[in-house]
């Protein structure tokens, strides 16, 4: 089985992407989408999302990662994915299931699930665009207004040429309000020949065991899940192997987080230096308590020494018997 990090825009980006796959347990990444509309874009803009171009599309420990484009013009579409070739990509992914109200009013993500025969013809328009070679999969949701339709557009996805489909279990208007319906994916996965990836609010082991008993599928996609538990995929491939798999303590987890703190520090500006930490807190306290306490000692603070201070702090005083 297969376990796959989801795109999460604003979130997982190549520094994360990089901490994850060297944590273990995940075999495929997909970047943050490229937007497309209607003009030819250079390599500079593929590369801004997904440096890791310049390796082959492999994250530093070696885990393949797969550039995704947003658009609802066929052309446009296949123009681009031709020139992300040209610039590296090792496969396209295209997605039809981003929820966000900006992006459905200029006719991008979950909107196109309103129209199969649009889905059918972007793939395809991407499918020719590049060397057959090139693997293209998609990204859906169940649906726009309500959870209908999906069967449908998982068809016009795989007879558009993608060789792999991922669907989110829950539909535009649902948001990411629990539960996802593991049982509509089971739908999709009967009606398809293509590998089909199960998505949506798989936090836990026994998430994972009640997605895949209810959607019959092997592969799965993770997302807040593996922010909030980051040794969930290795958890997951433990017990797929048959072997006993302890979640790690918050001192791991909060060593984790230091970590990415400081790879990142210098990657944004320093008055945002702590942001995205805080941002990945709000995850880490959905399985760790402690986290909480965390993030209200670190909120406030913007300086670089003071957030450093506090991380040296908690990790002498967290427990070092993991």
């Amino acid at each position: 089985m297969k376990i796959h990090l989801a795109p999460m825009e604003g979130v997982v980006d190549y520094l994360v992407r990089d901490q994850m796959t060297a944590i273990g347990g995940v075999d495929h990444c997909v970047t943050e989408f490229v937007r497309v509309v209607d003009q030819p874009l250079p390599r500079r803009v593929f590369r801004r999302l997904c440096p890791e171009l310049d390796n082959h599309c492999r994250t530093p420990s070696n885990t393949p990662v797969k550039l995704q484009l947003l658009g609802g013009q066929a052309p446009a579409m296949a123009e681009n994915a031709h020139r992300a070739i040209k610039a590296g990509a090792q496969s396209i992914d295209l997605n039809f299931g981003c929820p966000a109200k900006t992006v459905n009013k200029s006719d991008g993500g979950a909107c196109l699930l309103r129209t199969p025969n649009r889905l059918y013809d972007i793939i395809s328009a991407v499918r020719k665009a590049v060397p057959k070679e090139i693997p293209v999969s998609a990204k859906i949701r169940l649906g726009f207004d309500n959870r209908t339709g999906y069967v449908e557009c998982a068809h016009a996805c795989e007879e558009g040429g993608a060789s792999e489909l991922v669907v989110h279990g829950r539909s535009k208007a649902d948001g990411y309000r629990p539960p996802a319906y593991w049982d509509c994916i089971g739908e999709i996965r009967q009606a398809l020949t293509i590998n089909v990836v199960a998505n949506g609010e798989i936090w836990s082991l026994d998430d994972y065991h009640r997605c895949i008993a209810e959607s019959g599928c092997t592969d799965i996609m993770l997302g807040r899940g593996l922010l909030a538990r980051p040794d969930l995929a290795l958890q997951i491939k433990a017990v797929q192997r048959g072997q006993d798999y302890q979640l790690n303590s918050w001192h791991w987890a909060l060593a984790q987080l230091h970590q990415y703190y400081q790879t990142s520090l210098p990657i944004y500006p320093i008055k945002y230096a702590g942001n995205r930490v805080k941002q990945w807190l709000m995850y880490l306290r959905t399985a760790y308590p402690e986290a909480h306490h965390f993030f209200e000692t670190i909120k406030k603070e913007r300086a670089p020494e003071a957030i450093e201070t506090i991380f040296q702090q908690q990790l002498a005083l967290a427990p070092t018997d993991d």
